[in-house]
């Protein structure tokens, strides 16, 4: 038992945790992140990305929001500080998560270096998977079992971009934008399946009160609003909860 939580008995040891990681990469997660990036690399085509610049920005910006955010400021001819600015906001949600998974992955005497190497392969699908499987795991395996996992999604993604800029035109548009949205489809799916756990329950309650109000008032804001209103709101009211022995 350690800080991390309840451990099991896990996988046996660490090449068995990330052989795991890889296998279940390549079930449902790769699949939806697979075809979310086969949208993105249509739309990479379509805004006037080259295949190289397609897949260099999955290589150094793994995350569909932000990815989507840079080709289509670029299509439309923004300046390099405009594509920054939306770039680095859309990311911005990956900062708590990253805060709130390293501890959790951790393992005294692993390299400082890791913990940024690492930090990159972390993206909404990596981060859900991880929070529900390690704090199981024992922490021998937590970190191997989420470098295989990310890495083996990494992959898939890149080769997902450039099997979707290969299809460009032959993909309707309206498809290609649906797959770009699998992703945090998939990510509501996953948070949904631990509605019991309060906190969760009360941020996406109040995140789907919050959400369509504050995107009607201010649509370029709306979606950064109601992540820090609903996050915020529904801490306060559990940590209340819970002072009152609820």
């Amino acid at each position: 038992m350690d800080e991390g939580g309840s451990e099991s008995r896990g996988f046996g040891g660490g090449r068995r945790a990330a052989g795991a990681g890889a296998r279940e990469a390549l079930g449902a997660p790769g699949l939806v992140m697979g075809a979310s990036y086969v949208g993105f690399g249509s739309l990479a085509r379509e805004s006037g990305f080259s295949v190289w610049q397609g897949l260099g920005s999955t290589v150094t910006g793994w995350t569909l929001p932000g990815q989507v955010a840079l080709v289509e400021l670029y299509a439309v001819g923004a300046s390099l500080f405009a594509v920054t600015l939306a770039v680095a906001l859309a990311n911005a949600r990956l900062l708590p998560m990253t805060v709130s998974l390293i501890p959790i992955l951790w393992r005294p005497g692993t390299p400082r270096w890791v913990r940024y190497a690492i930090a990159h392969l972390i993206v909404i699908t990596s981060w859900a998977q991880a929070m529900q499987r390690c704090p199981s795991l024992p922490r021998a395996e937590r970190l191997p079992y989420f470098v295989a996992f990310s890495t083996t999604l990494w992959i898939v993604t890149l080769v997902a971009t450039a099997v979707g800029y290969l299809l460009a035109g032959m993909v309707p548009e309206p498809v290609m934008l649906g797959l770009v949205f699998l992703t945090p489809i998939y990510f509501m799916l996953i948070l949904a399946a631990e509605i019991g756990i309060r906190p969760k329950a009360l941020a996406l309650g109040y995140g789907a009160v919050a959400g369509p109000i504050l995107h009607l008032l201010t649509p370029n804001w709306g979606l950064l609003l109601t992540g820090v209103l609903a996050g915020t709101a529904a801490f306060l009211t559990d940590r209340r909860l819970r002072r009152v022995g609820g």
